[in-house]
């Protein structure tokens, strides 16, 4: 029995300052040769989003993960070597997936979170703490009286017995 071809994602983050002529050539040709060599399955755009660290001083990039099938490994040499070379392409990541991994989430349909521009109010101050108990007035402390040797202080619970002890 011969096992089905593996599934592979390509997550590619693209230059937003890019020609839009430019990026959707880019796309066209990476799904072509996959096309060509393997199964395309799903190309979902994520649209634009904000980076968590600046790469080639950019703070956000245009999203795209692409699904395929491929048996033969030189597509993937064949799409690292171009994605490289590729002045639009920010990143890119190919990973293959392992069987019985979910399928991934429509974030086409979920909304960005705010990004905050550079130099808007800086840092955010942390919330407010709740606050404080009132403290209760200290009853008056009556001295002690000791307690027989071997018996359990107050807050001990007998079980808590020195050791050579007996209880």
């Amino acid at each position: 029995m011969t096992l089905p071809a593996p599934t592979y994602d390509l997550v590619l983050l693209l230059d937003p300052q890019a020609e839009e002529a430019a990026r959707a050539k880019l796309l066209t040709d990476t799904r072509n040769s996959i096309s060509a060599q393997g199964e395309l399955l799903r190309h979902d755009e994520w649209g634009e989003r904000a980076l968590t660290y600046p790469i080639e001083r950019r703070t956000s990039a245009r999203y795209h993960l692409l699904q395929f099938h491929v048996a033969d490994t030189a597509l993937l040499s064949s799409l690292d070597r171009t994605l490289r070379l590729a002045d639009d392409v920010l990143r890119f990541r190919i990973i293959k997936l392992a069987p019985g991994v979910p399928s991934p989430p429509d974030l086409s349909a979920a909304p960005a979170p705010p990004r905050q521009a550079e130099g808007e109010g800086g840092a955010q101050a942390p919330p407010e703490p709740a606050p404080a108990q009132p403290a209760t007035p200290a009853e008056p402390a009556e001295p002690a009286e000791p307690a027989p040797e071997g018996a359990a202080a107050e807050g001990e619970t007998p079980s808590e017995v020195a050791v050579g002890e007996t209880g």
